[in-house]
């Protein structure tokens, strides 16, 4: 598996991809299995910029309907088909509700025709088709929503997944097709042929600040927020292309809001469109949509984010009656939109992506949707085949990729009929009794038919069948399981994006930094100094996700 050691660095490629996240890794999955020689650089952990920090649907996008971009919502409610079939353990059906209110911008009619024409773009191949709940149906189906001004709700279906999990499942099967992957590898510089065309990158590892470079073909840019720096590296001369936006979400026990579907509301003040979405043992709130200028790396919610959200979950929950006390915890990510005339409100911006080529040969994609990165990256990579071909350099044996049918790796073998508990049980049953069922349920729904593999680790090391927290269901096999077979580099990337207990755990993790540390450093052979740099920079991660309370 791909690293960052000498030995293993191949440094010619046919196509390097600069990023990490979702498309990134979607390219050099397609590129792959195509047959192409594929290298990808990625600064910090996979996933750890926007393809973390999303809403974590899989959705055609409804609202895109009233903005009358009617093609996107096709190519996206076709693409989810695809991906709950290639990724069925983490891109799973969620129901959605959505309350219409006396006054409402539109009504129960209007509604309703907008939920055919939803279904009919899906081909009525949605999970289940919509229904119409009256104002008493919705108040069972969902007791704690206002009922004041109630006039009912259509119940429509769209699906949740684990962006991260999503962004490095596609990451490992690429390795598993001949892909090379570096992660905590910053590109610094490019590398030009005499005419200036790009060929290459020069890169320094993050961890050990060593520097090398790398030759390519082709070179993609898919940075997503930080592309219009990454093609100035190359060219200050370039003009920006990017309109970026903020979005914060913010997490609550389920105890002190309880939600059974995604419920889908308008911001009282502004109309936003806003998501109440359960996520086990915890609910999440969000997201906001506002223009950002700084540094993507360093986004983190703010005190009027996290107001603006709890003003709107009080709005339409008001039992719950939401203090900042009650967040567990934040995100914070930037949406890397295509710049737009006439588009004066953030939220009016079109999702659609764009792939430009500059005239140093650099291919740029920005723009685009978690749900539509599998469409995108086979763009991509036409488009480099292109470029390939008219400089005669193009291979001959390439073969066809069929990322629209070729399970992820958590995926193959899955049950046809799709029954998480089925497998869930059969882990609890491979791990001997090492492990009870909440965990056996959270391996299968985390990891897919991976999950056996952690089962038999339990099974064969008490230590690591051991929970890293007492009220939570992660164990300490997940931790050795992300080192060595899943690319995990540091303590932020196991606790913020293989594990989560960054956001799920009451204290984000902070009480098993040490103890994550520990088996970490055992298997990377970190020395004291090191060990302590990383429980350090962890509990930083955790510091700005907090920020917002001193603000």
């Amino acid at each position: 598996m791909a690293r960052n050691d000498e030995q293993d660095r191949v440094n010619d490629f046919d196509l390097l991809i600069i990023g990490g996240g979702i498309t990134g890794c979607g390219a050099a999955r397609d590129a792959a299995r195509r047959g192409l020689r594929v290298g990808l650089v990625e600064r910090s952990d996979l996933a750890s910029g926007t393809s973390s920090r999303s809403s974590k649907l899989v959705h055609g996008g409804l609202r895109y309907l009233e903005q009358g971009e009617f093609s996107l919502v096709f190519e996206a409610v076709t693409e989810r088909r695809n991906l709950q079939e290639i990724a069925p353990h983490l891109v799973n059906p969620l129901p959605f509700l959505c309350p219409v209110y006396r006054g409402s911008r539109h009504g129960v009619l209007a509604v309703n025709i907008g939920m055919w024409l939803y279904d009919g773009l899906s081909l009525f191949r949605s999970p289940k088709r919509h229904e119409h709940l009256s104002k008493k149906a919705v108040k069972k189906a969902e007791p704690a929503l206002r009922t004041e001004g109630l006039k009912g709700a259509p119940l429509y279906y769209d699906c949740s997944t684990d962006d991260a999990r999503l962004t490095l499942e596609t990451a490992l099967d690429a390795v598993a097709q001949g892909a090379e992957l570096l992660t905590h590898t910053k590109v610094t510089g490019f590398l030009r042929e005499d005419n200036g065309r790009i060929c290459g990158v020069e890169v320094e590892n993050q961890l050990n600040s060593e520097r090398f470079q790398l030759k390519a073909t082709v070179v993609i840019n898919a940075t997503g927020p930080w592309s219009d720096r990454t093609r100035a590296m190359g060219d200050a001369t370039h003009t920006e292309r990017l309109r970026p936006t903020k979005g914060v979400h913010i997490v609550v026990s389920t105890d002190r809001l309880q939600v059974h579907h995604a419920v889908v509301v308008f911001h009282p003040v502004d109309g936003r469109v806003l998501f109440a979405i359960p996520w086990g043992d915890r609910t999440y709130i969000g997201t906001t949509d506002t223009d950002f200028s700084g540094d993507p790396g360093d986004v983190e919610a703010e005190k009027n984010d996290v107001a603006y959200l709890i003003e709107a979950s009080n709005h339409y929950f008001p039992a719950a009656k939401l203090t900042t006390a009650d967040v567990i915890a934040t995100w914070a990510g930037v949406r890397p939109l295509i710049s737009q005339e006439g588009a004066a409100d953030e939220s009016n911006v079109s999702r659609e992506h764009e792939i430009r080529v500059d005239a140093d040969g650099l291919i740029t994609i920005a723009g685009g949707k978690l749900t539509t990165y599998r469409r995108m990256a086979g763009e991509l990579v036409d488009k480099a085949l292109d470029m390939m071909r008219m400089m005669g350099l193009a291979p001959s044996d390439l073969r066809e990729a069929h990322t629209a049918i070729e399970p992820l790796p958590g995926a193959v073998g899955w049950p046809e009929d799709d029954d998480h508990a089925a497998v869930a049980s059969q882990i609890e049953v491979a791990a001997k009794g090492a492990i009870d069922g909440t965990t056996a349920r959270l391996l299968g729904d985390t990891y897919g038919m991976r999950g056996f593999d952690l089962a038999e680790m339990a099974a064969k090391d008490a230590t690591l069948a051991a929970r890293l927290t007492p009220t939570r269901p992660e164990i300490a096999a997940q931790v050795v399981f992300a080192v060595e077979r899943e690319l995990a580099l540091t303590v932020s990337d196991v606790l913020i994006r293989r594990t989560q207990l960054f956001f799920k755990d009451v204290e984000q993790g902070l009480g098993v930094v040490e103890r994550v540390a520990e088996l970490m450093g055992e298997r990377l052979n970190w020395d004291d100094e090191r060990r302590e740099h990383e429980i350090q920079a962890y509990q930083r991660a955790v510091e700005g996700s907090r920020r917002w309370r001193t603000d």
